[in-house]
């Protein structure tokens, strides 16, 4: 009998991007599979369809302690509750894959790490530009020195927060964490730090409130500046204010990159570096120009 070596996961919390995006993937992926949904709706989470046999369960996760021990969670719930859930999971001694950001305040997050450490289970965050295709070639030619040493960075990710469309907890400071920063800011920071291997030293930022009535409680825009140990200086924005835009900006000593959250990697730069253009366009992976 052929050994199932497929990754089970439970889906905790079945939002919007749960069931349009995380779901069906399930169906073409070759080394993970469905087995538990669970929500605080019960009929939500009989609702999807989704190959194959899958328990469902309604608010609770702790009936996944009797299954697999390769059982890992995966839960898209506000980062306030990230916490709770993690222990739940920990203790019934699965693995956590955990939405970003980790959490909605460092106590939080510390407690987590410790909860898994103690069970010994794996405690992971799912940032999505680690396997994007546009952003693998530019950490392979980093990491290759092809670009020169990185200088600069310019990240913005804006998306308009609408009170009758968007979710509701993203103005709530317990459940968020805070506003844009917490939500879309995150990636360019966890990209700049994925790109160069550094951790910040320094930060400095300015944010603004243009509707105070429903940002009461969190920032509706942000602006701020990184300083790495190397020299590298991020500035970034994110906004809740503004029509959806995305991406990072990289300048190097030999040449530009840019990468759209929703596109390919873009490289520009001047005829002067032409070896360069050529060896890294020959590469295939990585479209020159606009």
């Amino acid at each position: 009998m052929a050994v199932d070596r497929k990754v089970g996961f439970a889906v905790v919390g079945l939002g919007s991007i749960a069931q349009s995006s995380v779901l069906p993937a399930f169906a073409n992926s070759k080394k993970a599979k469905l087995m538990t949904l669970v929500s605080r709706d019960g009929n939500k989470a009989a609702r999807p369809k989704v190959q194959g046999p899958v328990l469902a369960l309604n608010g609770s996760i702790r009936g996944l302690s009797g299954q697999s021990r390769r059982f890992c969670g995966l839960y898209r719930d506000a980062p306030g509750e990230h916490a709770s859930t993690t222990m739940q999971a920990a203790g019934a001694g699965k693995h956590v894959l955990c939405e970003k950001p980790l959490a909605a305040l460092p106590e939080q997050s510390s407690r987590m790490i410790e909860a898994c450490r103690k069970q010994g289970v794996l405690l992971m965050t799912a940032y999505r530009k680690y396997f994007e295709p546009g952003a693998l070639p530019l950490k392979q030619l980093m990491q290759d020195s092809t670009l020169g040493r990185v200088d600069v960075s310019q990240t913005a990710f804006n998306e308009v927060y609408t009170s009758s469309t968007s979710i509701s907890w993203l103005v709530n400071k317990q459940l968020a964490g805070g506003g844009p920063l917490m939500d879309l800011g995150v990636y360019g920071v966890n990209t700049a730090r994925w790109l160069v291997n550094e951790d910040p030293v320094e930060a400095e930022s300015r944010s603004w409130h243009h509707d105070p009535r429903t940002f009461d409680e969190v920032e509706q825009g942000i602006s701020f500046t990184l300083r790495f140990r190397s020299g590298l200086i991020v500035q970034a924005t994110a906004s809740h204010g503004a029509v959806l835009s995305s991406q990072l900006f990289v300048a190097e000593t030999d040449v530009s990159s840019r990468i759209p959250h929703r596109s390919r990697t873009h490289l520009d730069r001047e005829d002067r570096q032409k070896a360069n253009r050529e060896k890294i366009s020959s590469s295939g992976r990585v479209c020159a120009g606009n």
